[in-house]
């Protein structure tokens, strides 16, 4: 009879995760800023993350490709990334060098396709009042982002998932998890 194994994690060493204390500048989005914007359909042919970045927010806002930095943040309102289900989305953001998105709410398929690809997704219900090009100080061990000298709470990922996106998404996670004999499986 074939044994079962468990999946477990075997090491916690985060690859690419959003640093502890990010500073950067805030790129401000509106309400429901569809897939399509974040990446146009002519550039689906493209995988890699850079190739991508370079066509980001193209037609929606062009100094975003040859603007954004590491470390700066996305702001935005209500569904962000809303529209079809593309993986693309995600890594084309990922690939200028954001790791984090702040919005008032995200579409189910994108807020999960973004911790897949290793970004984390926060909701900020005051995210509305955030103002483009604004300086932001992100402070994840405590759940605030601070623009201006104002306070902004963030709700919490819960920890599997942020154990994803400290991973580098979840090919990365998927890598370090090896099979372990369980108590059950001893006694067989």
């Amino acid at each position: 009879m074939a044994r079962k194994t468990k999946m477990v994690r075997a090491t916690e060493k985060a690859k690419e995760a959003p640093q502890a204390v990010l500073h950067g500048r805030v790129w401000r989005f509106g309400n429901d800023v569809d897939t399509d914007a974040i990446i146009p359909g002519r550039f689906l042919t493209l995988y890699d993350p850079r190739e991508l970045a370079k066509h980001a927010v193209e037609g929606t806002r062009d100094d975003f490709a040859g603007g954004a930095r590491e470390g700066d943040l996305i702001v935005a309102g209500r569904n962000f990334g809303c529209g079809s289900s593309r993986e693309h989305a995600p890594l084309a953001l990922k690939g200028a060098g954001i790791r984090v998105i702040v919005a008032r709410s995200f579409a189910r398929i994108f807020y999960r396709n973004a911790i897949n690809s290793g970004m984390l997704p926060l909701v900020c219900t005051r995210a509305g009042e955030i103002r483009d090009g604004q300086t932001g100080e992100l402070d994840l061990e405590r759940g605030i982002l601070t623009v201006e000298g104002k306070r902004y709470e963030l709700e919490p990922v819960p920890g599997f998932l942020r154990e994803i996106v400290d991973a580098g998404g979840l090919v990365e996670y998927a890598r370090d998890l090896s099979e372990v004999r369980t108590c059950r499986d001893a006694t067989m």
